[in-house]
């Protein structure tokens, strides 16, 4: 079932409930009008006649027209009867009072009140009533019929018009593939449509980006790789020559160990081990910065400081911070400092490189995000989820000629 016509069955059932509601309330408006200017009319005349009869004037009543005055004994009896199908039974005459009241028997109402005479009893047709009923009932009958075809096909029009533009949504996103993420031209009110169709868009420039993203990243993944390979192949072939070159060996372990490092990375981004498998031990953080700092030939000057963590991960993290900066700075332009800052541990990477520009500064820690230095744009966003994985953040401040990382990482509690 479509949304048009599940929207025009809810309004026309909508409508129908509303006609029939608004039809009988006002049926049921004009019967008590009627009845009630008919018992008001009645309650009148009853009123007066017993004043009549009260000040000794009987005979000089008059009734408004169509009322018949009938007069009963307290045992119900009747002393007058002007009109035989108005008598009254018996038990309808009891518990009558000095205050008129109204009952309505079959065909006709009558107002009783008690007189010094005996039980007058003032009655009057409802014909006319049933008549105008009838009269009013036909009427509405006919506007019903008139109404509810006339309000059902500007239902379905509404609907029709509702649904139009989500139609039109629909069949332009239809018409949308993961060749083809352009936003959907359709310009909406802002509404709960526009709104959708915004949203839609977001996602399919989100998609777009990520596809982009994914493009450069395969092909910068693509010629990382391809780089270290032509490398290895290039001093196995030395090898094959001269098995005892020995610097060809050196050569084909450093970039073994390169292409081993991005693999990792790209690992780790794909099943997301940086921020889920953490192996915690108590860690000294000023020999794992020394550990890393010597790994890639940079300086280092720190005090101890132990931390909660997993050793390796943090060495990954330290890892990548540092070979960012060789890469900008080369290792004489690189150093690394450790020191306490209340109750973290304040790890800084500094380099005096050419800097990050300041359109990539705001999104440097995301996936993909390649700075001029080179790199596959992995290495600081698995460092900046390892660092929040242990409580931390990472910082950066960058200018032409200094660019400075700055790591925090809680301390480890010493026991009171």
């Amino acid at each position: 079932m479509s949304f048009r016509l599940r929207l025009f069955l809810s309004f026309s059932l909508l409508w129908l409930l509303f006609l029939v509601g608004a039809l009988y309330l006002a049926g049921q408006g004009v019967e008590r009008a009627l009845r009630g200017h008919l018992e008001a009319t009645l309650r009148e005349d009853a009123k007066r006649a017993a004043e009549a009869y009260r000040k000794g004037q009987a005979g000089t009543l008059l009734t408004t027209g169509g009322v018949y005055l009938h007069l009963y004994a307290e045992d119900g009896e009747a002393l007058i009867l002007t009109q035989e199908a108005h008598r009254l039974p018996p038990e309808a005459l009891k518990e009558v009072g000095e205050v008129p009241r109204v009952i309505w028997q079959g065909g006709f109402a009558a107002a009783l009140v008690r007189t010094p005479l005996g039980l007058l009893a003032l009655t009057q047709d409802t014909a006319p009533i049933d008549l105008a009923q009838r009269a009013l009932r036909r009427a509405l009958l006919e506007a019903f019929f008139l109404l509810f075809p006339l309000g059902t096909a500007l239902v379905y029009l509404t609907a029709h018009l509702t649904a139009r533009p989500l139609e039109e949504a629909a069949k332009e996103i239809a018409r949308r593939n993961p060749e083809r993420l352009d936003p959907v031209p359709l310009n909406l009110p802002k509404d709960e449509f526009g709104r959708m169709v915004e949203a839609v868009n977001s996602l399919l420039f989100a998609l777009k980006e990520a596809k982009e993203k994914e493009r450069a990243f395969l092909a910068e993944a693509s010629h990382e790789l391809r780089t270290p390979l032509t490398v290895l192949l290039g001093h196995l072939d030395r090898l094959r020559r001269n098995p005892q070159d020995l610097e060809a060996l050196r050569t084909m372990e450093a970039t073994a160990e390169r292409m081993r490092r991005l693999v990792e990375d790209l690992l780790s981004l794909a099943r997301g081990e940086a921020e889920r498998t953490l192996n915690p031990h108590i860690v000294d953080l000023k020999a794992l910065a020394e550990e890393a700092a010597r790994e890639y030939g940079v300086a280092f000057q720190g005090e101890a400081l132990e931390v909660l963590g997993d050793p390796d991960r943090l060495l990954q993290m330290l890892r990548n911070l540092i070979a960012n900066g060789v890469r900008a700075a080369g290792r004489e332009g690189v150093w690394v400092r450790l020191k306490r800052e209340g109750e973290n541990a304040l790890l800084e990477v500094e380099d005096h490189g050419p800097g990050i520009p300041e359109d990539l500064l705001p999104r440097l820690f995301e996936r993909f995000a390649r700075g001029p230095g080179g790199g596959t744009g992995l290495g600081l966003a698995i460092a900046q989820a390892i660092a929040k994985a242990h409580g931390g953040e990472i910082a950066v401040e960058s200018q032409p000629g200094l660019t400075l990382f700055r790591v925090r990482l809680p301390l480890l509690e010493e026991e009171a």
